[in-house]
């Protein structure tokens, strides 16, 4: 990820035939750009401002809205740690973690800090790196469906995971890996292997089985999803002992679909003059790997380098370009949709896409009732200031919800616990944390988590729902207290 182009921008509205989707600005724009944003447990939004070190937090109205929500500054990053291009994660108890930046104050820097965010108390503790790590950069991670972080070592094969009680990193076994984690992102799956497509040892894909601490091959991709090396003309020097770092390419985002397989855009390769995508379907009794088809190709010459997806409830796939443009995956077909705008994004509760964290995306058609979640038990009365205990099925989701690749990913599979009161339909949001599971399309799996009821929540007869990637459970009834 290059800082060519700011990732922050308004919306741009290209010339097309009128579409049923929309594209609404944010009334109130982020306070200083947003680089990257976070779902919060709480249902707000923690978005990273353009310089880098500071934080704000967007809240929807009392009616759910975010178009119509509002900012408030939150704590800056201590001292000494100004990261662009991290590693990031919202953690089980609702924490959230960065790690590494491709860049520090502005410069190449491949850092190897990390920071933890405590949205409760509005304070960041920074953590010591790996052992023997001088630099974790702009790398792949995501948390385990045990809620560990696992972090790839951005120039090696290497790879950690951090126990968020201790907040102390661990060695785990990464053998048989093809080419460096560089530039790769990775996408979780619902065995709690992870899926990569390789980018130095393109166009190979393969799959990583914690519990083995080995990857396998997952076949080749087809098409060639890498871009061309080397895209900033020189090596880049790197680490205490100046090692030079020579760009193996970028390819796009990778996001498993609501029918297990998993789509991936990518760059147009060298000596192409087309951006193609690819669709893995998952192993199966005779195909051990799985396998790939190619997916449709980007028109116009327009391609997916370095730039990320998102996961809309009707099952759809979120993509931006590399020009900006915004297209929709239908599980076939890549349709061009008349707007464009750059910026990470992130699905919402409220079932449009957070693009650049200054508008939202809104698409039409709605979720298979099959993957929503579901509630089987729940407190029928509840106080305010109080924690509660809920539990049900597929409280994550089916996938991860969004994915920018190496850096920048904004994954939300996990439970949000949504509050309507039942006369003024004024709508509240209780913060989960400390959820059973992390992982993805947990199926018939019971699964739980705890909610804190806001001391502001309106009181009476209210419904509930739980909410993952944007799809609601059906409502239950409650009595806030």
């Amino acid at each position: 990820m290059l800082r060519a182009v700011a990732l922050s921008s308004c919306l741009l509205l290209l010339p097309s035939l009128a579409s049923a989707q929309t594209f609404t600005n944010l009334v109130h724009q982020p306070p200083n750009g947003a680089e990257l944003t976070m779902q919060l447990t709480d249902g707000t939004v923690l978005a990273q401002g353009d310089s880098d070190s500071d934080f704000y937090k967007l809240t929807p109205d009392i009616n759910g809205s975010y178009v119509n929500g509002t900012w408030t500054r939150l704590a800056n990053l201590p001292s000494g740690y100004s990261p662009y291009a991290q590693a990031e994660a919202v953690l089980a108890d609702g924490r959230v973690i960065i790690s590494g930046g491709e860049y520090n104050f502005g410069q190449f820097a491949f850092t190897n800090q990390s920071a933890v965010y405590d949205p409760v108390a509005n304070k960041w503790t920074m953590i010591d790196p790996p052992k023997g790590w001088c630099c974790i950069g702009d790398t792949p991670a995501t948390v385990l469906p045990d809620g560990r972080f696992l972090l790839g070592y951005k120039f090696k094969t290497k790879m950690a995971v951090l126990d968020p009680t201790t907040l102390k990193w661990s060695a785990v076994p990464a053998a048989n890996k093809k080419g460096w984690n560089a530039e790769e992102g990775w996408v979780l799956l619902p065995d709690g292997t992870i899926l990569t497509v390789d980018v130095k040892a393109h166009p190979h894909s393969e799959r990583y089985l914690p519990d083995q601490g080995k990857w396998v091959s997952a076949g080749d991709t087809v098409v060639d999803l890498r871009g061309p090396q080397n895209c900033c003309g020189t090596c880049i020097h790197y680490g205490p002992k100046n090692k030079c770092y020579d760009p193996p390419g970028e390819t796009g985002a990778a996001l498993r679909l609501p029918d297990g397989r998993v789509f991936a855009s990518g760059s147009i390769p060298e000596g192409e003059t087309v951006g193609h995508t690819a669709i893995w379907t998952p192993p199966s009794p005779g195909d051990a790997h799985g396998h790939w088809t190619a997916g449709p190709n980007f028109p116009n010459g327009d391609d997916a380098f370095d730039s990320g997806v998102a996961a809309l409830p009707n099952g759809h796939v979120l993509v931006e370009s590399s020009s900006g443009t915004l297209y929709e995956f239908d599980g076939t077909n890549l349709i061009k949709e008349p707007f464009s705008g750059f910026g990470v994004m992130m699905p919402l509760p409220s079932g449009e896409v957070l693009v650049g964290g200054f508008g939202v995306y809104k698409s039409t058609g709605t979720y298979d009732a099959s993957w929503a979640p579901t509630i089987t038990a729940f407190p029928a009365n509840v106080t305010r200031g109080s924690s509660y205990q809920i539990s049900g099925t597929q409280f994550n989701g089916l996938s991860q919800g969004a994915a920018f690749g190496d850096e920048f990913d904004t994954h939300t599979n996990f439970p949000l616990v949504r509050i309507t009161n039942t006369a003024t339909g004024h709508v509240f949001y209780a913060r989960t944390h400390d959820h059973s599971s992390m992982g993805v399309a947990t199926g018939s799996a019971t699964v739980m988590t705890n909610f804190d009821v806001a001391s502001g929540t309106e009181t009476g007869p209210a419904t509930l729902v739980v909410v993952a990637n944007g799809i609601p459970s059906a409502p239950v009834n409650v009595t806030v207290n």
